[in-house]
């Protein structure tokens, strides 16, 4: 049956390794949007990092945001929803991780009513967070200050660490407190709230639109990409996937590089 709707990854999966969306993905893509099947991007970028996607697409999908915590609609620019975690859960995540894998730095990632909101400073680091790729609009604090608001994100970065190593870690210790993933294996663990994902994000776009988990198809190539690989009717992961997610998924296509989402999506669309 043709999918009812695409959610797909970003960074790593509908993008390049230059990031950017070819012409092929962007031909079959648009083909897909313009017979009625309905396109989601599915990210762990923030909101504010989304428009270079949309500019690329030449429309403007809903976005799953924060791995799942923030659903973003980047054509009125405004937040729809934001799943946090609490003050008491940052602190009690913050203390696990500077606890068991020492010399962490911490990171929050906070949104307002859109992905520009001035008002609010969206990245907000502690003092000496190193960060694992450029971040321009980063506000460093006091940790105090940075467990003082509630947050959709926790980073724990630690430099020269594996992010599968400090998940391991971290997972015999934070229990009900959060949800623990990884995008890149650079000494990088995101921290959700409990029970949100990039799965429980497209059942929120996708619910109102009469839309089941069968007739969707997915796309990733990291663990935080799992949930909704094992979730979607068809979940497919890309030729140059974590071993984690081709575990999880249906099927295995090329890589990012090889045009590998188009290829899947030209068995409907021309």
């Amino acid at each position: 049956m043709t999918p009812l709707l695409i959610a797909t990854d970003v960074d790593g999966t509908l993008i390049d390794d230059d990031e950017n969306v070819t012409p092929r993905t962007r031909s079959v893509v648009r083909a897909a949007v313009d017979a009625g099947t309905r396109f989601v991007l599915a990210t762990g970028r923030p909101p504010r990092w989304v428009q270079p996607i949309v500019d690329q697409l030449g429309f403007a999908p809903m976005a799953v945001c924060a791995n799942g915590a923030v659903i973003y609609d980047p054509a009125t620019d405004r937040i729809v929803s934001a799943r946090t975690l609490s003050t008491d859960e940052l602190g009690e995540l913050a203390e696990i991780a500077t606890r068991v894998i020492p010399g962490a730095g911490l990171a929050v990632e906070r949104v307002g009513q859109s992905a520009h909101d001035a008002a609010t400073p969206q990245f907000v680091s502690s003092p000496g967070y190193e960060h694992a790729w450029l971040n321009p609009d980063n506000t460093e604090v006091s940790v105090e200050d940075l467990l003082s608001a509630p947050a959709v994100k926790l980073l724990i970065r630690k430099a020269g660490a594996r992010s599968a190593d400090m998940a391991e870690v971290l997972a015999r210790h934070v229990g009900l407190a959060g949800d623990l993933t990884y995008s890149t294996n650079n000494g990088l663990i995101e921290v959700v709230p409990l029970g949100v994902s990039k799965a429980t994000g497209i059942d929120e776009v996708a619910r109102p639109l009469g839309i089941d988990a069968a007739d969707i198809v997915t796309f990733g190539d990291m663990p935080n990409d799992i949930p909704m690989l094992g979730w979607a009717g068809l979940g497919v992961a890309m030729g140059n996937a974590h071993p984690e997610a081709i575990a999880a998924a249906d099927e295995v296509t090329v890589t990012n590089a090889e045009d590998g989402v188009a290829r899947v999506l030209e068995r409907w669309w021309r």
